[in-house]
């Protein structure tokens, strides 16, 4: 493997401090060099964090009547998905490699069936008290929820769809509270 030059490093180097968001803040996970770290957050305060969370399962009215009836063949759909997201949530550092381990308060996974899309509207609530927050783990926990739904019900209907994935809110820490536009 060619080694790199100085003028190659001084290049990242200035490359990676110049990585930032669209609100001009710099990527945490990305130390002077550009090389992937976990963030230190020895120095920051325990504090109260929550994240709320959200994502769709979009499948046909038929499938989702199975799934109001109790009838599908692996059992308890919903019972199933909200068990699954909870332990995701708990087990993300395990899942996303820069994400610290947690000591989690509470987690809650709320799964509301919805004849409009039709399908189901799975939301996550996960709290911490702690010196970096909960984003990851409520993300997490949605996305597992979702793939269990499908995973229960795809002998039935493939072509069920998992769509808009996405933190609703977050609220302590630093950054203090943010929700997403509607």
């Amino acid at each position: 493997m060619a080694r790199k030059s100085s003028k190659d490093k001084s290049s990242k180097d200035k490359s990676s401090k110049d990585k930032s968001s669209k609100t001009g803040a710099a990527l945490t996970h990305i130390d002077s060099g550009g090389e992937a770290r976990m963030v230190d957050v020895s120095d920051k305060p325990a504090s109260e964090r929550i994240a709320v969370a959200e994502g769709r399962v979009i499948m046909g009215q038929a499938t989702l009547d199975l799934i109001l009836s109790g009838n599908a063949k692996k059992g308890d759909v919903l019972g199933a998905a909200r068990i699954a997201g909870i332990m995701a949530a708990k087990r993300t550092s395990e899942l996303i490699p820069l994400c610290h381990p947690l000591a989690l308060s509470k987690v809650t996974l709320d799964i509301t069936p919805d004849k409009k899309l039709p399908g189901c509207i799975v939301r996550a609530t996960v709290k911490v008290t702690g010196p970096t927050g909960v984003e990851m783990e409520a993300l997490t926990a949605v996305s597992v929820a979702c793939l269990t739904i499908y995973d229960m019900i795809k002998a039935v209907e493939r072509g069920v769809r998992i769509e808009g994935i996405h933190l609703v809110e977050k609220m302590g820490g630093k950054s203090g509270h943010y929700r997403a536009e509607r």
